[in-house]
């Protein structure tokens, strides 16, 4: 990909979560979500390209969203898009800790096309033989592998996670392993980059999430290193349908880096609220500054960029 793409898309990244200012803390998750889609649509509309969202937050008849199939730009080079306008609405309505405006760019047909489903998801950082994680084996295995090879012993493995219901088992297995867990409220974009960055102490980032932001994780892993493993999760013969008609047959496949984006990718991801990646917005007398991470795999380069926008 070119050059020009980087600042273009953290632009929209920047004024995204410029836009979701205003509803931080105020206890609106769904105005939060409205006014960040808003605005990526509408910066994306600007854009010297023939777009399309392959993998976002849902499909036409969810407006506002910006949905699976949608078309943007103005015309010119092909790109497809993965999004999450705002990764963590109630955590920018609560006002909490880790929402970002987050998207990824590629070429044509370069990402996982799916519907907005569930992925169950394992991931950890570069630098690890291909068979250290497997999401077809047991947690316990996992870790094992991990601890062997890191040489150290369980207790000593951070493990990130959502807390959700939908995770209790697996969260009750983790600790009677002895590993510590760090729950999280929302964000796992933010997770699976934090598994795999060497500033983080977290070693292994593991549950179940939206695929979209999979897709995203996958894209800045794609740019930084790590590995990630993600399968596609169906509860309904509904949903098993709309993937066969998107593309998708092996409803079993285990989706590595390279399956979730296929070609060069720039990812950017600016903080609305602050996180464990980066700060979140603020505003400074008659100025707004912002904090994006900007990722590129061609030139596998990664800038923190502090911006100040009047």
């Amino acid at each position: 990909m070119d050059n020009k793409w980087l600042y273009l898309i953290q632009n929209i990244t920047e004024n995204t979560a410029i836009a979701c200012y205003e509803w931080i803390g105020k206890g609106d998750n769904i105005a939060a979500d409205r006014a960040a889609v808003n605005i990526m649509r509408k910066e994306l509309n600007k854009l010297p390209m023939n777009a399309r969202i392959a993998i976002g937050e849902g499909e036409r008849d969810k407006a506002p969203m910006l949905y699976i199939g949608e078309k943007l730009g103005k015309g010119g080079e092909d790109i497809d898009i993965a999004v999450d306008p705002l990764e963590g609405t109630t955590i920018c309505a609560k006002a909490g800790f880790g929402s970002m405006a987050v998207i990824a760019i590629s070429s044509k047909d370069s990402f996982l096309y799916a519907p907005d489903l569930y992925m169950e998801k394992i991931a950890i950082g570069k630098n690890f033989p291909n068979d250290i994680i497997d999401i077809n084996k047991s947690i316990r295995k996992n870790i094992s592998n991990l601890a062997e090879y890191k040489n150290c012993d369980a207790k000593d493995i951070v493990v990130m996670m959502l807390e959700r219901d939908r995770h209790q088992i697996l969260l009750d297995e983790i600790r009677s392993i002895g590993a510590k867990v760090r729950l999280i409220a929302d964000g796992d974009i933010s997770a699976v980059i934090a598994a795999a960055s060497s500033d983080s102490d977290v070693d292994i980032y593991v549950g179940s999430g939206g695929a979209p932001e999979g897709v995203l994780a996958a894209s800045a892993l794609k740019c930084i290193g790590g590995k990630i493993q993600g399968k596609l999760v169906f509860k309904s013969k509904e949903q098993i349908s709309r993937a066969n008609k998107m593309g998708i047959k092996d409803m079993e496949k285990v989706y590595e880096v390279d399956d979730l984006v296929k070609n060069d990718v720039i990812f950017s991801a600016t903080g609305v609220t602050d996180g464990y990646l980066v700060k979140g917005v603020y505003k400074s007398k008659d100025k707004f500054i912002t904090e994006t991470l900007l990722f590129n795999s061609y030139q596998k380069k990664s800038h923190k960029v502090i911006t100040k926008k009047y």
